[in-house]
């Protein structure tokens, strides 16, 4: 029988040839053998040479893509050969698949541009775990061949893997936007993992200028070991944070005396541009009550025009005005969150010559937990690593096409 259009479709060259095919509608399968011409001769997987003829062969299987709506599976004896140059008995090379795996090499690919991995599993019939394998594989491949050589500018930020204290540190490269490493934990260590992997794919630590990260002393001591030449900015969406959440705490504090405050808590985390005709309204008719709240809110309005300022001089003018402030205010998680601040006083200035933010990081975790929330978790930190790089590593991987 002639399978010449089956063999041009799987990409086979001599000396692989089908030798057989097997279609039951019944089971909604096809099965198709291949098998090498008998006295045929193959290269050796170890040093190249040609030539190596087969010692024994194995049978093996593999998962392809489906003929339809039909599961395709390819079977072969996989023939290991003796290597004229001595280099042993190797197991030969396959032309649609790598080695260990139990897919074909266009299967991997569909794998790798469809998500989420529960649809895919779902969809082909199989388990999830074996799809992340082919996810690790061709991620992890693809990190061996990143070249990270002009990295100058660093963001690094953590995300909950889940709830808890259970983090995972991502690191990118702010010129690129693209996601360089991602570990688990947001400790010192951490940070030197990165710097050895940077260095790992042609990466210098002594060249990084710049680091932005949030006020966590690990990341400041990191950096400090491990990035000597960089210089520190204190990334603003943190700053605004550690204010938005002292305006909360004063609000908290305040609602145990006032019932005005009662279900306003995100009202004050919002700026006046964002609110809502109605939410305008309800701001608006709170002013009049003389809140502890409404002035811890200014306070955090009038920090955000720090940002706005044309210099570091003038910078640290209206800074050090606003510290006066805030520590004048007798609000007390207000004077301590401006405390926080003047503690990191030269990074949260180094916005001025840096003008560099993790907003790209915030941006990219919520990619991340829209990933997560899709997939409903994920059941490793691992996996969840591995989601990361498909989704922010513009990483190249090797894939028929």
């Amino acid at each position: 029988m002639n399978y010449s259009t089956l063999e041009a479709a799987l990409g086979l060259t001599a000396p692989w040839k089908v030798t057989e095919d097997r279609f039951s509608v019944e089971e909604k399968r096809l099965d198709i053998t291949i098998d090498f011409e008998p006295g045929s001769t193959f290269t050796c997987p170890e040093c190249g040479a040609e030539g190596a003829k087969a010692h024994d062969t194995q049978e093996r299987t593999w998962r392809h893509l489906n003929f339809f709506q039909h599961e395709t599976y390819l079977h072969a004896r996989v023939p290991r050969v003796e290597c004229p140059q001595g280099c042993g008995i190797k197991t030969v090379e396959l032309p649609w698949t790598r080695s260990r795996s139990g897919f074909t090499a266009l299967f991997e690919a569909l794998i790798m541009i469809i998500m989420p991995v529960a649809v895919i599993a779902a969809m082909v019939g199989e388990h999830d775990t074996r799809i992340w394998r082919v996810l690790h594989h061709h991620v992890e491949e693809a990190r061996r061949e990143a070249d990270f050589s002009e990295v100058r500018r660093v963001g690094m930020d953590e995300t909950a893997s889940r709830r808890g204290h259970n983090y995972i540190s991502f690191f990118f490269d702010l010129d690129e936007k693209r996601l360089l490493y991602g570990a688990e934990g947001r400790d010192q260590g951490t940070v030197s993992a990165f710097a050895v992997d940077l260095s790992a794919h042609g990466g210098d630590p002594d060249q990084v200028s710049q680091v932005c990260c949030d006020m966590w002393p690990a990341y400041i001591k990191g950096v400090n070991a491990s990035f000597p030449n960089a210089e520190i900015t204190f990334d603003r969406f943190h700053i605004m944070k550690i204010m938005n959440q002292a305006v909360d705490e004063v609000r908290r504090q305040e609602a145990k005396t006032t019932d005005v405050l009662k279900k306003t808590r995100y009202l004050w985390l919002k700026n006046p541009y964002n609110l809502t005709a109605k939410q305008r309204r309800k701001m608006d008719s709170l002013t009049s009550h003389n809140l502890k709240t409404a002035r811890a809110y200014q306070i955090r309005l009038t920090l955000q025009e720090f940002f706005e300022q044309p210099d570091r001089e003038v910078g640290e003018t209206f800074l050090k005005r606003w510290y006066f402030w805030a520590t004048h205010s007798r609000l007390e998680p207000i004077i301590q969150a401006a405390k926080t601040i003047k503690r990191h006083w030269d990074g949260v200035l180094n916005w001025f010559d840096s003008l560099i933010s993790t907003g790209l990081l915030e941006g990219f975790n919520s990619l991340i937990q829209a990933a997560k929330a899709r997939a409903r978790g994920y059941r490793t930190n691992r996996n969840l690593i591995t989601m990361a790089y498909l989704i922010a590593g513009k990483l190249k991987y090797n894939l028929p096409t």
